[in-house]
């Protein structure tokens, strides 16, 4: 029978909860990998900056008009991990410094 604690840590393994996000943006006005690049940085640190998670672009490198944005959080609460996925995914739009065109979440339990 698997425990159902991290040992050495007093830490139960199912108050460990991991949400995944990815979102796929469509660049109207770029023109080139230098304009895209500018624009993927902007959104980055904005959502870096307003909720401390983990952002890298993860896709659609070398497509000047396309980007796909990955981040991922931890915490304790299903509940809270899910409202800040869908704040994240609320600024993303809100900056309209491209249009979202498709995004995806998943929220693990570990």
């Amino acid at each position: 029978m698997k425990s159902r604690y991290i040992l050495g840590t007093g830490i139960n393994k199912s108050d460990m909860v991991a949400g995944l996000g990815i979102i796929t943006f469509r660049l109207h006005d770029c023109r080139s990998l230098k304009g895209k690049r500018k624009i993927v940085k902007s959104i980055i640190s904005r959502l870096r900056n307003n909720f401390n998670v983990s952002v890298a672009e993860v896709g659609s490198n070398d497509i000047y008009q396309r980007a796909v944005i990955g981040f991922a959080l931890v915490g304790n609460n299903r509940k809270v991990i899910n409202s800040k996925i869908d704040k994240i995914f609320n600024l993303a739009d809100e900056l309209n410094l491209a249009e979202i065109i498709d995004s995806e979440m998943e929220i693990i339990n570990l």
